[in-house]
């Protein structure tokens, strides 16, 4: 199970916009790929559905939404209509791996809880260097269930599954905590949607 329908790159070109204003108007690239992951997974957990609705692979950096990685990087890879939309939004500073906010971020695109989410995690996380932000990935269980495939079979990346970001990590105090019954709740919303976005397809 990797996405629950196509990926939202207007929502996700706002996020990094919103993160990139936090930071002051220019966020590194691996800051706010490892950032948006962790948006990704207290959304999920608290609502039901992810923001970016992106595909994650676990790679030697932790998780990494695989769209989220090409609009930080303005990549040759990105459509027409995102080259179009992000170019509205943001810059890419390729040599010093940095993207940096253009215009303010679009009221309309992100939604309240999509907006509390983004807050929640740059006010727990948004002090931490890209470097803690790696090290802090690998704590959780939809990274580690890969770590020896990452670290010994020469394998650069394997597709996550968004079920995993409903385990919880080992240690006990954990941002992401939530109680089991609102948890609960929420990956039988993601199941739901999930199948109904599948009898589309």
């Amino acid at each position: 199970m990797k996405t629950i329908v196509e990926f939202d790159f207007e929502k996700a070109t706002q996020a990094i916009n919103f993160l990139a204003q936090k930071e002051g108007g220019a966020i590194s690239k691996l800051k706010v790929v490892k950032l948006i992951w962790l948006v990704d997974r207290h959304h999920l957990r608290k609502y039901g559905r992810p923001v970016t609705n992106d595909t994650y692979y676990a790679m030697k950096f932790g998780p990494v939404g695989s769209s989220v990685k090409d609009l930080a990087e303005c990549s040759d890879f990105l459509g027409a209509e995102e080259r179009s939309y992000i170019d509205l939004f943001l810059s890419c500073d390729k040599d010093a791996n940095l993207i940096s906010s253009k215009e303010k971020v679009d009221g309309d695109i992100l939604s309240e809880s999509d907006v509390e989410s983004l807050n929640a995690v740059y006010a727990a996380f948004g002090k931490n260097s890209p470097g803690a932000l790696v090290e802090l990935s690998h704590e959780y269980p939809e990274w580690k269930k890969f770590e020896t495939q990452l670290k010994s079979n020469g394998i650069s990346r394997m597709v996550m599954s968004y079920n995993d970001f409903f385990l919880n990590p080992e240690k006990s105090a954990d941002f992401f905590k939530e109680e089991p019954d609102r948890l609960s709740a929420s990956r039988q919303i993601f199941a739901d949607n999930f199948q109904i976005a599948n009898f589309w397809i």
